[in-house]
């Protein structure tokens, strides 16, 4: 399955980063580029549970194709948002739930980073994108 161009971009990015330095540095510019979340769409109904920190994810769809938006207090989660937000744009429900959220995390050299609370709390995120999709 072919990348979406804001994937490819972001992978380009990491694979030319050089350790976990320059790594972070993208990662935090990820985040700070997230386009932040109305106040209102901060609400518990939008939380995503199984996050150590807050998380937030709202989703639509527009032409059979869904739209994903996420925020969160932490800085650094905010960035693999970021990354988690550019890999699922646009996909269909069956693409989305056939989504290797490890596989994308490792190809960005992010795997090692991600201790097990932090993977978890991605892969509530994806559970929940994969909720929203099925019940919109």
């Amino acid at each position: 399955m072919s990348l979406p161009a804001d994937a490819q971009a972001a992978l380009d990015s990491f694979e030319q980063a050089r350790g976990w330095e320059q790594r972070a540095r993208l990662l935090m510019q990820m985040g700070d580029r997230l386009a932040p979340l109305e106040d209102a769409q901060k609400c518990e109904g939008n939380r995503v549970h199984g996050c150590e920190s807050l998380v937030w994810l709202v989703v639509e769809q527009r032409d059979g194709q869904w739209r994903f938006k996420a925020g969160s207090d932490a800085r650094l989660l905010r960035g693999l948002l970021a990354l988690l937000l550019v890999r699922v744009q646009g996909l269909n429900s069956a693409e989305l739930a056939a989504l290797d959220l490890r596989e994308w995390f490792t190809r960005l050299g992010l795997e090692r980073q991600l201790s097990p609370s932090r993977s978890n709390g991605l892969h509530a995120v994806l559970q929940r994108m994969a909720e929203l999709v099925s019940v919109s």
